[in-house]
Protein backbone atom coordinates (compact mmCIF):
# COMPACT_ATOMS: atom_id res chain seq x y z
CA UNK A 1 0.00 0.00 0.00
CA UNK A 2 3.00 2.37 0.87
CA UNK A 3 4.60 1.55 -2.07
CA UNK A 4 1.33 1.87 -4.40
CA UNK A 5 0.90 5.79 -2.91
CA UNK A 6 4.20 6.19 -3.37
CA UNK A 7 3.42 5.42 -7.23
CA UNK A 8 0.90 7.82 -7.16
CA UNK A 9 1.88 10.67 -5.29
CA UNK A 10 1.59 13.47 -7.88
CA UNK A 11 -1.21 11.68 -8.91
CA UNK A 12 -5.13 13.65 -8.38
CA UNK A 13 -8.44 12.40 -9.25
CA UNK A 14 -10.37 14.29 -11.31
CA UNK A 15 -13.86 13.32 -11.12
CA UNK A 16 -15.62 14.42 -14.41
CA UNK A 17 -12.74 12.10 -16.28
CA UNK A 18 -13.14 9.50 -14.44
CA UNK A 19 -17.10 9.43 -14.31
CA UNK A 20 -16.15 8.17 -18.28
CA UNK A 21 -14.78 4.84 -16.80
CA UNK A 22 -17.80 4.12 -14.50
CA UNK A 23 -19.27 0.60 -14.75
CA UNK A 24 -16.07 -0.28 -16.60
CA UNK A 25 -13.59 -2.77 -15.97
CA UNK A 26 -9.95 -3.43 -16.92
CA UNK A 27 -8.44 -5.63 -19.52
CA UNK A 28 -4.87 -6.46 -20.35
CA UNK A 29 -4.45 -5.73 -24.21
CA UNK A 30 -1.51 -7.87 -25.46
CA UNK A 31 -0.52 -7.00 -29.52
CA UNK A 32 1.40 -10.24 -30.71
CA UNK A 33 -0.36 -12.05 -28.42
CA UNK A 34 -0.82 -15.49 -30.04
CA UNK A 35 3.03 -17.11 -29.71
CA UNK A 36 6.08 -16.31 -28.06
CA UNK A 37 6.70 -13.62 -25.33
CA UNK A 38 3.58 -12.09 -26.00
CA UNK A 39 1.68 -15.23 -25.21
CA UNK A 40 3.64 -15.61 -22.36
CA UNK A 41 3.21 -12.13 -21.13
CA UNK A 42 -0.38 -12.49 -21.81
CA UNK A 43 -0.27 -15.55 -20.06
CA UNK A 44 1.52 -14.02 -16.98
CA UNK A 45 -1.17 -11.36 -16.50
CA UNK A 46 -3.83 -13.69 -17.14
CA UNK A 47 -2.55 -16.00 -13.97
CA UNK A 48 -2.78 -13.19 -11.62
CA UNK A 49 -6.27 -12.50 -12.52
CA UNK A 50 -6.55 -10.46 -15.53
CA UNK A 51 -8.42 -10.28 -18.10
CA UNK A 52 -6.80 -10.23 -21.49
CA UNK A 53 -7.19 -9.21 -24.88
CA UNK A 54 -4.71 -10.82 -27.68
CA UNK A 55 -4.67 -8.54 -30.98
CA UNK A 56 -3.04 -10.19 -33.77
CA UNK A 57 -3.59 -10.49 -37.92
CA UNK A 58 -3.96 -14.19 -37.87
CA UNK A 59 -7.36 -15.23 -36.31
CA UNK A 60 -6.59 -18.27 -36.39
CA UNK A 61 -3.46 -18.89 -33.98
CA UNK A 62 -4.98 -16.10 -32.57
CA UNK A 63 -8.12 -18.33 -31.32
CA UNK A 64 -6.17 -21.54 -29.70
CA UNK A 65 -3.89 -18.99 -27.89
CA UNK A 66 -6.93 -17.37 -26.70
CA UNK A 67 -8.61 -20.43 -25.87
CA UNK A 68 -5.76 -22.14 -24.05
CA UNK A 69 -5.33 -18.79 -21.43
CA UNK A 70 -9.12 -19.46 -21.12
CA UNK A 71 -9.13 -22.86 -19.93
CA UNK A 72 -6.06 -22.47 -18.21
CA UNK A 73 -6.86 -19.54 -16.24
CA UNK A 74 -10.49 -18.88 -15.91
CA UNK A 75 -10.04 -15.63 -16.90
CA UNK A 76 -11.68 -13.73 -19.55
CA UNK A 77 -9.37 -14.31 -23.21
CA UNK A 78 -10.57 -12.42 -26.15
CA UNK A 79 -8.98 -12.49 -29.22
CA UNK A 80 -8.93 -9.66 -31.77
CA UNK A 81 -8.00 -9.96 -35.53
CA UNK A 82 -6.26 -6.84 -36.76
CA UNK A 83 -3.20 -5.56 -37.93
CA UNK A 84 -1.97 -2.58 -35.36
CA UNK A 85 -0.43 -0.86 -38.53
CA UNK A 86 -3.47 -0.66 -40.65
CA UNK A 87 -5.55 2.61 -40.14
CA UNK A 88 -8.43 1.26 -38.43
CA UNK A 89 -6.80 -0.67 -35.53
CA UNK A 90 -7.16 1.57 -32.97
CA UNK A 91 -10.89 1.78 -33.98
CA UNK A 92 -11.09 -2.16 -34.36
CA UNK A 93 -9.26 -2.51 -30.80
CA UNK A 94 -11.28 0.05 -29.05
CA UNK A 95 -14.73 -1.44 -30.54
CA UNK A 96 -14.09 -4.65 -28.87
CA UNK A 97 -13.46 -2.99 -25.54
CA UNK A 98 -16.15 -1.15 -25.84
CA UNK A 99 -18.28 -4.51 -26.77
CA UNK A 100 -17.06 -5.91 -23.03
CA UNK A 101 -17.52 -2.86 -20.63
CA UNK A 102 -13.78 -2.64 -20.54
CA UNK A 103 -10.93 -0.09 -20.93
CA UNK A 104 -7.26 -1.12 -21.59
CA UNK A 105 -5.39 -0.66 -18.11
CA UNK A 106 -2.26 -2.49 -19.67
CA UNK A 107 -1.09 -2.04 -22.41
CA UNK A 108 1.66 -4.90 -23.83
CA UNK A 109 3.74 -3.67 -27.08
CA UNK A 110 5.19 -6.73 -28.35
CA UNK A 111 3.98 -6.90 -32.00
CA UNK A 112 7.31 -6.29 -33.83
CA UNK A 113 9.45 -7.93 -36.42
CA UNK A 114 13.21 -8.21 -37.70
CA UNK A 115 14.53 -8.01 -41.22
CA UNK A 116 18.44 -8.82 -41.63
CA UNK A 117 20.91 -8.69 -43.75
CA UNK A 118 22.80 -5.57 -45.42
CA UNK A 119 20.97 -2.74 -45.05
CA UNK A 120 21.26 -1.76 -49.04
CA UNK A 121 20.25 -5.26 -50.20
CA UNK A 122 16.60 -5.74 -48.33
CA UNK A 123 13.18 -4.33 -49.99
CA UNK A 124 12.31 -0.93 -49.20
CA UNK A 125 8.61 -2.31 -48.18
CA UNK A 126 9.99 -4.41 -45.42
CA UNK A 127 12.11 -1.57 -44.13
CA UNK A 128 9.15 -0.07 -43.87
CA UNK A 129 6.82 -2.47 -42.60
CA UNK A 130 9.69 -2.64 -40.11
CA UNK A 131 9.51 1.15 -38.97
CA UNK A 132 5.60 0.80 -38.82
CA UNK A 133 5.41 -1.94 -36.55
CA UNK A 134 8.50 -1.50 -34.25
CA UNK A 135 8.22 2.20 -34.23
CA UNK A 136 4.75 3.67 -35.59
CA UNK A 137 2.58 1.29 -34.09
CA UNK A 138 3.64 1.23 -30.71
CA UNK A 139 4.46 4.69 -30.67
CA UNK A 140 0.23 5.38 -32.00
CA UNK A 141 -0.99 2.67 -29.23
CA UNK A 142 0.66 4.05 -26.40
CA UNK A 143 -0.28 7.79 -27.56
CA UNK A 144 -4.25 6.94 -27.10
CA UNK A 145 -4.21 4.27 -24.29
CA UNK A 146 -1.77 6.73 -21.82
CA UNK A 147 -4.01 9.44 -20.78
CA UNK A 148 -6.88 7.35 -19.79
CA UNK A 149 -4.58 5.46 -17.70
CA UNK A 150 -2.68 8.76 -16.00
CA UNK A 151 -6.59 9.73 -15.79
CA UNK A 152 -7.21 6.61 -13.78
CA UNK A 153 -4.10 6.64 -11.53
CA UNK A 154 -3.66 3.06 -12.54
CA UNK A 155 -2.38 0.69 -15.36
CA UNK A 156 0.27 0.88 -17.07
CA UNK A 157 2.69 0.49 -20.75
CA UNK A 158 4.65 -2.81 -21.72
CA UNK A 159 6.75 -2.34 -24.17
CA UNK A 160 9.11 -4.79 -26.18
CA UNK A 161 12.28 -3.47 -26.86
CA UNK A 162 15.53 -5.89 -27.49
CA UNK A 163 19.02 -6.42 -25.76
CA UNK A 164 20.08 -5.33 -29.22
CA UNK A 165 18.42 -1.52 -28.66
CA UNK A 166 21.30 -0.95 -26.76
CA UNK A 167 23.65 -1.04 -29.87
CA UNK A 168 23.88 -0.41 -33.74
CA UNK A 169 23.59 -3.88 -35.24
CA UNK A 170 25.06 -4.14 -38.38
CA UNK A 171 22.98 -6.37 -40.83
CA UNK A 172 20.04 -5.87 -38.58
CA UNK A 173 20.77 -1.82 -38.96
CA UNK A 174 16.55 -0.89 -39.15
CA UNK A 175 15.79 -3.47 -36.38
CA UNK A 176 18.72 -2.56 -33.93
CA UNK A 177 17.66 1.27 -34.07
CA UNK A 178 13.72 0.42 -33.91
CA UNK A 179 14.84 -1.20 -30.67
CA UNK A 180 16.80 1.65 -29.82
CA UNK A 181 13.81 3.94 -30.39
CA UNK A 182 11.77 1.69 -28.19
CA UNK A 183 14.25 1.83 -25.11
CA UNK A 184 14.77 6.09 -25.43
CA UNK A 185 10.75 6.94 -25.27
CA UNK A 186 10.03 4.23 -22.99
CA UNK A 187 12.34 5.53 -20.35
CA UNK A 188 11.43 8.89 -21.00
CA UNK A 189 7.46 8.86 -20.57
CA UNK A 190 8.13 6.95 -17.58
CA UNK A 191 10.45 10.01 -16.24
CA UNK A 192 7.47 12.03 -17.20
CA UNK A 193 4.17 10.04 -15.72
CA UNK A 194 6.73 9.37 -12.83
CA UNK A 195 4.25 9.85 -9.41
CA UNK A 196 1.01 9.86 -11.35
CA UNK A 197 0.63 5.46 -10.43
CA UNK A 198 1.44 4.63 -14.21
CA UNK A 199 3.73 1.68 -14.67
CA UNK A 200 6.02 2.44 -18.24
CA UNK A 201 8.28 -0.55 -18.37
CA UNK A 202 10.50 -1.56 -21.43
CA UNK A 203 11.21 -5.26 -21.96
CA UNK A 204 15.08 -5.73 -23.39
CA UNK A 205 15.20 -9.66 -23.84
CA UNK A 206 18.74 -10.61 -25.74
CA UNK A 207 18.41 -14.25 -28.10
CA UNK A 208 15.32 -16.23 -27.82
CA UNK A 209 14.35 -19.64 -29.24
CA UNK A 210 10.86 -18.54 -30.89
CA UNK A 211 9.87 -18.15 -34.68
CA UNK A 212 11.02 -14.27 -35.09
CA UNK A 213 14.64 -15.37 -36.64
CA UNK A 214 13.61 -17.69 -39.05
CA UNK A 215 10.99 -14.79 -40.06
CA UNK A 216 13.71 -12.24 -40.08
CA UNK A 217 16.14 -14.46 -41.93
CA UNK A 218 18.83 -14.64 -39.61
CA UNK A 219 18.28 -17.82 -38.65
CA UNK A 220 22.03 -18.83 -38.60
CA UNK A 221 23.54 -15.86 -37.13
CA UNK A 222 26.23 -16.92 -34.31
CA UNK A 223 24.12 -14.36 -31.38
CA UNK A 224 21.10 -16.79 -31.37
CA UNK A 225 23.42 -18.87 -29.19
CA UNK A 226 24.81 -16.05 -26.99
CA UNK A 227 23.10 -16.95 -23.85
CA UNK A 228 19.40 -17.96 -25.17
CA UNK A 229 16.56 -17.17 -23.14
CA UNK A 230 13.04 -18.87 -23.27
CA UNK A 231 10.13 -16.91 -23.65
CA UNK A 232 8.62 -18.16 -20.77
CA UNK A 233 11.28 -16.69 -18.57
CA UNK A 234 11.56 -13.05 -20.63
CA UNK A 235 7.89 -13.48 -19.82
CA UNK A 236 8.40 -14.06 -16.35
CA UNK A 237 11.37 -11.66 -15.86
CA UNK A 238 9.40 -8.85 -17.82
CA UNK A 239 6.32 -9.22 -15.92
CA UNK A 240 7.91 -9.08 -12.57
CA UNK A 241 10.25 -5.81 -13.55
CA UNK A 242 6.77 -4.13 -14.43
CA UNK A 243 4.54 -4.71 -11.60
CA UNK A 244 7.92 -3.67 -9.66
CA UNK A 245 7.79 -0.28 -11.60
CA UNK A 246 11.34 -1.12 -13.09
CA UNK A 247 11.92 1.48 -16.62
CA UNK A 248 14.26 -1.02 -18.68
CA UNK A 249 14.35 -5.31 -17.67
CA UNK A 250 16.89 -6.79 -19.25
CA UNK A 251 16.60 -10.19 -18.72
CA UNK A 252 18.55 -13.83 -18.26
CA UNK A 253 21.93 -14.42 -16.18
CA UNK A 254 24.15 -13.11 -18.58
CA UNK A 255 22.58 -10.33 -20.95
CA UNK A 256 22.15 -7.64 -17.73
CA UNK A 257 26.09 -8.07 -17.94
CA UNK A 258 25.88 -7.66 -21.88
CA UNK A 259 23.49 -4.90 -21.54
CA UNK A 260 26.53 -3.02 -19.59
CA UNK A 261 29.00 -3.98 -20.91
CA UNK A 262 27.09 -2.11 -24.26
CA UNK A 263 26.53 0.59 -22.73
CA UNK A 264 30.09 1.71 -20.92
CA UNK A 265 32.43 0.39 -23.69
CA UNK A 266 32.77 2.75 -27.11
CA UNK A 267 30.88 2.21 -29.90
CA UNK A 268 34.11 1.55 -31.64
CA UNK A 269 34.76 -1.78 -29.85
CA UNK A 270 31.40 -2.87 -29.98
CA UNK A 271 30.11 -2.25 -33.31
CA UNK A 272 32.92 -4.52 -34.98
CA UNK A 273 31.67 -7.28 -31.87
CA UNK A 274 28.56 -7.27 -32.98
CA UNK A 275 28.59 -6.82 -36.35
CA UNK A 276 30.64 -10.45 -36.37
CA UNK A 277 27.95 -12.23 -34.09
CA UNK A 278 24.91 -11.10 -35.82
CA UNK A 279 26.17 -11.06 -39.56
CA UNK A 280 24.17 -14.01 -41.56
CA UNK A 281 26.01 -17.26 -42.21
Amino acid sequence: MLLQAWRRRWWRPDQPALAAYAGLRPMVVVTGGSEGIGYELARRFAASRNDVMLVARRLGPLEQAAARIRADFGVETVAVAADVTAPNALATIDRALAERRAYADVLVNNAGIGVAGPFHAQAPEDVMRLLDLNVRALTTLTRHFLPGMRVRGCGGVLNLASLGGFTPGPYQAAYYASKAYVLSFTEAIAAETAGEGVRICALAPGPVPTQWHRRARAGNAYYRYLAPVSAAAVARSGYLGYRLGLRVVVPGPLSPLFALFLRVMPRRITVPIVRLLVKPR
